[in-house]
């Protein structure tokens, strides 16, 4: 029995009687037009840095095979390709316009024939045992509608030896800088998300989600008790956010 965590209640639309799942599917369809737009903007371009950053985890393997889970408009996926050049790129989400919009990218830099994305769930990966050699989750694991399950699937899929590297949001830990960061996520970026994308929600959520998730170390020892090893954490960016590894 996978164990509940606080992030898991976390839903976009608090009103609503549909699953974290639905409305998180619901929530991107909503702002996918916008989405790499409101990504560059609020965070100015520093995504990008962060991205490069940990997909240079990768580089100690190269793997042939990749999976990006939540892989969104497949903006990882189409940096690994520039960086990695393997074979083959999978990319899944829950989100139909999510991924519209990253195979209309794909076809316009030509790279149909080294990346495939499909409609999938993390927590019901449809490959079978073994078939990565490394899965990759940006910004997507605080998403999951059960936290130990979706890290129990991607280990499931993952080869002998294969890597797992997430991106995700954490929280600063300087005083001064914490004060500054909370103002913004509570009420800059939610703002912001309402005038160019016409949903505050899902930038209220964005805050929300990343205060109730089991960040640094608690993360750490839920990879380790899913069964990876050799697992890290390392802050960027004076601690907004966090790469994390784990190997099978």
């Amino acid at each position: 029995m996978s164990e509940k965590y606080l992030h898991d209640t976390i839903v976009p639309f608090e009103s609503s009687n549909e699953t974290k799942k639905e409305q998180v599917a619901k929530m991107f369809d909503s702002i996918a037009s916008r989405y790499d737009f409101l990504n560059r903007f609020l965070s100015a371009g520093i995504d990008i840095k962060w991205r490069k950053k940990a997909i240079s985890q990768l580089k100690d393997i190269w793997p042939k095979h990749i999976l990006d889970v939540a892989t969104g408009t497949a903006d990882m996926a189409i940096m690994e390709v520039r960086l990695l050049n393997p074979d083959k790129i999978t990319g899944i989400d829950i989100s139909n316009k999510m991924l519209d919009i990253g195979r209309q990218k794909i076809d316009k830099q030509g790279l149909g024939e080294k990346i495939t994305l499909l409609n999938g769930d993390s927590e019901t990966i449809n490959f079978p045992d073994n078939s990565f050699d490394a899965v990759t989750v940006a910004f997507g694991v605080r998403n999951f509608e059960n936290l130990e399950k979706g890290l129990s699937e991607i280990r499931r899929v993952l080869k002998p030896g294969g890597k797992l590297v997430v991106l995700e949001f954490s929280k600063p830990k300087t005083k001064w800088f914490s004060w500054f960061y909370n103002i913004y996520m509570k009420i800059v970026a939610p703002q912001f998300g309402k005038m160019f994308s016409k949903n505050k929600e899902a930038y209220s959520y964005l805050n929300n989600s990343i205060q109730a998730f089991p960040e640094g170390n608690a993360f750490v020892e839920i990879l380790n008790k899913q069964g990876y090893s050799y697992t890290s954490c390392k802050k960027l960016s004076l601690g907004i956010c966090s790469i994390y590894c784990g190997s099978k």
